[in-house]
């Protein structure tokens, strides 16, 4: 079974916390698109099409490309959106946002990921991704409000000022950490009265979203 298999039929499997059956074949096509053994480490790359999450360096992880597909098919992305991802991590998840919106804003807390992740994506010709190093909770004000935000790695509350730079309309994705250590999935729409409505999706498991609060 290929990626592109595994992914669907996982999708099939979590149907029930999901509500969904499939992605969308345009998020799928992208996921097709990018290259994931170049955004693993050279030991992991024999495995780097398996349905699985990945060590990079850092202490820290790529996601299962099911989780990668979902988040990004949860963003409901259109081709003329300028999207913020918190935590860069290897490059993957903003790789594949970049074949599906204008612009992509990532935010990295470690300085050595975002350094390694600017050579992969420059390398192989990504030339709508923004990177920086800095604190994710704090998002990216200069460039707000974004008409999309993911966050990669699990906060222990909804950022304050991610909601702040979120457009009317627009949709955060974010695991965030609950009682107990659990994590949930969560979809947070922003309506354009200001206010805010949440699902959860999916239970996850991330690394921790660190940085001062």
């Amino acid at each position: 079974m290929d990626m592109l298999d595994a992914i669907r039929a996982s999708v099939r499997e979590t149907a029930a916390y999901t509500g969904q059956t499939q992605l969308s074949e345009r998020v799928m096509a992208q996921m097709a698109r990018v290259p994931r053994e170049e955004f693993v480490e050279p030991q992991q790359r024999s495995r780097a099409y398996l349905n699985t999450a990945l060590p990079i360096s850092h202490g820290q992880t790529i996601s299962q490309p099911l989780i990668v597909a979902l988040m990004t098919d949860l963003l409901q992305t259109d081709p003329d959106d300028v999207i913020l991802e918190v935590g860069t991590g290897s490059g993957y998840q903003a790789a594949v946002l970049s074949g599906l919106v204008k612009q992509v804003y990532s935010i990295e807390i470690i300085a050595g990921l975002t350094e390694t992740a600017r050579e992969v994506l420059q390398r192989l010709a990504y030339h709508n991704i923004s990177l920086r190093t800095g604190d994710g909770y704090l998002g990216w004000p200069e460039q707000a409000p974004f008409d999309g935000i993911i966050v990669t790695a699990a906060a222990g509350e909804i950022p304050a000022p991610l909601l702040q730079q979120l457009k009317p309309g627009a949709r955060l994705v974010i695991p965030v950490e609950g009682t107990g250590g659990a994590q949930q999935l969560l979809v947070i729409e922003k309506g354009v009265d200001g206010s805010t409505t949440q699902r959860s999706v999916l239970p996850v498991r991330f690394v921790p979203l660190t940085g001062e609060r």
